[in-house]
């Protein structure tokens, strides 16, 4: 029941969600005759999905979780007992041909490996569990990071986990049993002031390495003209608010 509760809490976080719920509660009030509070409930939803869609206030929102953490360059990195990588990026590039490691900015396991080439740590550990083309999301990761050259005798394993919150716990007992103690911890920026608290929790001595999840923004449709590209990352940052309040809360 209360996982099921949790599920529909946070499926509000996309504003589309909610904004459905809402214009069925303006339904409701219509057939209860309270027409006003109908239009202006019904005005609220179809307002609340529409600046959402808008770029700049996408930018916007993410930004307040984003700019937490600034990137930093791999030779600028403090040297670590090991490289994290957290799954839930994407690999769509593994297929391409001639890949380079230069041109993957936003990519998670070009910033690991990135760090591993400049000699930041000696090992890296993939973290994710769930489904994955090669079985898990970890084996995924580590079939792309192997696109990228780093040693498959450089890279450990992590998976059985399912949030964030599995990731730091089951990689802090990989890396307790292998005397790992200070680790670069490597997820998009959107992604990171959660990540590092659930580190930090796990007792882990984590230095972020935010990765950026660009867009591009050079023309003024492309900052102003409602999209669903932008209503989707909207959504991802609603998301990580909530869970990362929630994440406060159960500390």
């Amino acid at each position: 029941m209360l996982s099921s509760l949790q599920a529909f809490v946070v499926s509000l976080t996309y504003p589309p969600t909610l904004s459905a719920w809402l214009l069925a509660c303006a339904g409701l009030m219509l057939l209860l005759r309270l027409r006003r509070t109908a239009c202006a409930t019904a005005g609220l939803a179809i307002a609340w999905s529409l600046a959402w869609s808008i770029p700049r206030a996408s930018d916007w929102l993410r930004g307040g979780l984003e700019s937490r953490y600034p990137v930093v360059a791999a030779a600028a990195l403090p040297k670590a007992d090991a490289i994290v990588v957290l799954g839930g990026g994407h690999y769509g590039w593994v297929g391409r041909p001639d890949i380079r490691i230069e041109a993957l900015e936003s990519s998670r396991i070009a910033a690991g490996a990135r760090a591993w080439f400049d000699g930041r740590a000696p090992v890296v550990i993939l973290s994710g569990g769930g489904g994955g083309r090669d079985g898990t999301e970890a084996r995924t990761m580590a079939a792309a990071i192997a696109k990228l050259d780093v040693p498959a005798s450089a890279v450990l394993l992590e998976e059985r986990s399912r949030s964030t919150e599995d990731n730091a716990r089951y990689t802090a007992a990989l890396a307790n049993g292998r005397g790992i103690r200070s680790v670069l911890l490597v997820t998009s920026s959107l992604h990171m002031p959660r990540a590092m608290l659930e580190f930090r929790k796990a007792g882990i001595d984590a230095v972020p390495v935010p990765v950026p999840e660009k867009a591009d923004r050079s023309r003024w449709r492309d900052r102003w003209l409602p999209s669903f590209g932008a209503l989707w990352r909207s959504g991802r940052a609603w998301k990580e608010y909530a869970a990362l309040l929630a994440a406060h809360l159960h500390n």
